[in-house]
């Protein structure tokens, strides 16, 4: 809201109020988390908990993109997304899911991995927002909420950098720590986990070398970020509630 010139008079205590409050919910959050994965004998992540270890670093940047007043109406987009993600801390991981520290090791570099790029797909769909509101010449005061087309397309492609290098290291270290990566049911998740990562990494050599960027730029990060959900969520989710068995 401190975006809009309605609010101009009281942004500056509408900020305090809203750092302070962020970060409340952000420490409850990762209180949260941490007493329901971090267990005894390791770490032990359900599907819940994966949606809210993921909310939470959601949450994180977003209170540190707040500092920059033009992303202020993105961080709070991603601190609302921050908070239903935080739902999955009710969700109990079983005692079977209990991992060594080579695959806890992996799947953490994984989770960091996935959290970066969600946090650049919602970024992609507000650039992809502001392209059209622009193309369509609607101008009014909510676009006071959103930053310059540019800084938004810099900031996707920051993220898709070092989350194309966190995703690079978990498949790595998947290739390294993982037995038989390409057994039956993990088969799906290695293919479509190397397909994403070759999108993202088509998508940075495109920046790079001949410049992409626009619609042809978003569009394709978001089909490397779709093929992601479904190599790890949709894995994931078949393998728990339709197969009842543990992850790794």
């Amino acid at each position: 809201m401190t975006r809009l010139p309605r609010f101009a008079e009281r942004a500056r205590a509408l900020v305090i109020t809203a750092f302070i409050l962020g970060i409340a919910g952000l420490i409850w959050h990762c209180q949260q988390l941490l007493q329901s994965i971090l267990l005894p004998n390791g770490i032990a992540l359900s599907l819940g908990g994966t949606i809210s270890f993921i909310g939470l670093q959601l949450a994180l940047i977003a209170i540190i993109g707040a500092i920059e007043p033009s992303l202020r109406g993105l961080a709070g987009g991603l601190l609302l997304l921050g908070a239903a993600a935080a739902t999955g801390t009710q969700s109990v991981a079983s005692p079977g899911e209990f991992l060594t520290w080579q695959l806890q090791a992996h799947i953490l570099i994984s989770l960091f991995a996935y959290g970066l790029l969600s946090v650049g797909a919602i970024v992609a769909v507000y650039a992809l927002i502001q392209d059209r509101r622009l193309h369509a010449g609607q101008l009014s005061t909510i676009n006071q909420l959103f930053a310059p087309l540019e800084t938004t397309e810099r900031l996707l492609y920051g993220i898709a950098a070092t989350g194309f290098s966190a995703l690079l290291l978990a498949v790595l270290s998947g290739f390294t720590f993982v037995d038989d990566l390409f057994s039956q049911h993990l088969a799906h998740k290695t293919f479509l986990s190397i397909l994403a990562l070759v999108l993202f990494g088509v998508l940075l050599a495109g920046r790079r070398f001949a410049g992409w960027r626009g619609r042809r730029a978003v569009y394709l990060y978001l089909w490397g970020f779709l093929i992601l959900c479904l190599a790890y969520f949709g894995s994931r989710y078949i393998l728990e509630e339709i197969l009842g068995r543990s992850w790794g």
